[in-house]
C-alpha cells in the first residue's frame, strides 16, 4: 500500500510540474530558445506520465474471458 501511495506522490509531483512548465511557457519575456527547452522537458514528463497511468491501470483492471473486468 505504500508503494501505491509513492506512486500516486510521484505522479502528483509530475503534474505539479507540467503546471510549472506551461506557466513557465506563458511567460512573455522568454526566449525561444528556453522555451524550446522547456517544452521538450515537459513532453518529456509528459510521456512519463502517460506511461505510469497506463501501468496503474493495467494492474488495477484485468478483463477475464468472459468480458468482466476484476482487480488484479
Amino acid at each position: 500500500m505504500q508503494e501505491q501511495e509513492e506512486k500516486e506522490l510521484k505522479l502528483e509531483e509530475a503534474f505539479e510540474q507540467l503546471e510549472e512548465t506551461v506557466l513557465a511557457l506563458e511567460q512573455e519575456d522568454i526566449s525561444l530558445e528556453e522555451s524550446f527547452q522547456i517544452y521538450q522537458k515537459g513532453m518529456e514528463l509528459l510521456k512519463k506520465c502517460n506511461q505510469a497511468i497506463d501501468q496503474v491501470e493495467k494492474k488495477v483492471m484485468v478483463l477475464n474471458e468472459d468480458g468482466e473486468t476484476y482487480e488484479f
